[in-house]
């Protein structure tokens, strides 16, 4: 184990990484940066009440060697001691931030870091603990709060614990109403373009392995769409939703056929795929001007079978 095990990058994989909501916690919404362009949550106390949420967290805690190390250095499991993460980012920088609500003893994680080479900072009160390049930082301003990322969104966050930002008010009613429905939700007020070019305030291009999704390639009908959002509920089915604006009612029009289009091969490949085949029986797909809509509700067992096909025979109930 080394030192970013205990810092943002670890951390930040292990929470988000836990599925699912009720409304986003406002103070974790108050420590995101004004300027944020995505954000994305989850309710994790609910997940034991999902038996995807279950999946997840076997899997988590089946095949995470980093949150093992994790747990044994500081006793602190996300899958038992977070109630509820948020993460968003700007756009510019590399990994934005990741909060947490849950219980946590920053002295630990102190001790435990420092012993790998961490760096401690005192900052705004917090103690960050920071990688040996102080790229990025894990601070714990109250010891219900986690805050990880990189380090100058980290500090930025500490200093929005005693200055609480205000998010635009557009994006506030879109939080407020996916994370108020699902279970797991994401935002993007940008065109999904962006994170694959980088735009002219310098935002960060998408990672390599967007390049070959429709709309993060620059290429592909799906480059149309201009802002974006979308959940999951779970239950006996699980309800996927997902809502999309283009520049026009063609755009618009224009991806829901070639969604269909997707469907309609998946459905005849269901000897080979039958999950996905499954799914894209269940794809319902509509337009209302610029706006496009879609939705799927399919078997949790399905759903399990798409995440993770080598795994799902051997799921087994978590004990929480």
């Amino acid at each position: 184990m080394n030192a970013r095990t205990l810092t943002a990058a670890s951390l930040a994989t292990a929470l988000a990484a836990v599925l699912p909501a009720h409304a986003a916690d406002p103070q974790l919404l108050a420590l995101v940066m004004p300027d944020a362009v995505v954000v994305s949550g989850a309710n994790v106390q609910q997940a034991e009440t999902s038996q995807f949420g279950q999946f997840v967290l076997q899997q988590i805690q089946a095949n995470d060697t980093g949150l093992q190390k994790l747990i044994a250095a500081t006793g602190f499991d996300p899958t038992k001691d977070v109630s509820e993460t948020l993460a968003a980012s700007n756009g510019t920088a590399q990994t934005g931030l990741v909060l947490a609500r849950g219980t946590f003893d920053a002295a630990k994680f102190a001790a435990a870091a420092t012993l790998q080479n961490a760096v401690l900072e005192t900052y705004d009160g917090a103690t960050i603990i920071e990688d040996p390049n102080k790229k990025f930082g894990l601070a714990f301003p109250t010891s219900s709060i986690a805050v990880a990322g990189d380090l100058a969104d980290v500090k930025a966050a500490l200093d929005r614990m005693n200055a609480p930002a205000s998010l635009p008010a557009a994006l506030t009613v879109q939080i407020n109403t996916w994370s108020g429905t699902e279970d797991a939700w994401a935002i993007s007020t940008v065109p999904l373009s962006t994170f694959h070019h980088g735009d002219a305030k310098g935002r960060a291009a998408a990672p390599p392995s967007a390049a070959t999704v429709p709309g993060l390639n620059g290429q592909g009908v799906f480059q149309a769409i201009q802002s974006a959002a979308g959940g999951v509920t779970f239950g006996t089915n699980d309800v996927i939703t997902a809502q999309a604006t283009a520049d026009n009612a063609q755009d618009a029009q224009s991806m829901a056929d070639a969604l269909k289009l997707l469907a309609s091969l998946a459905q005849l490949q269901a000897s080979k795929e039958p999950a996905a085949a499954q799914l894209a029986q269940s794809l319902q797909v509509t337009t209302n001007g610029t706006s496009l809509n879609l939705s799927a509700s399919i078997p949790e067992a399905t759903l399990e079978q798409l995440i993770h096909p080598d795994n799902t025979a051997a799921r087994k109930p978590v004990r929480r």
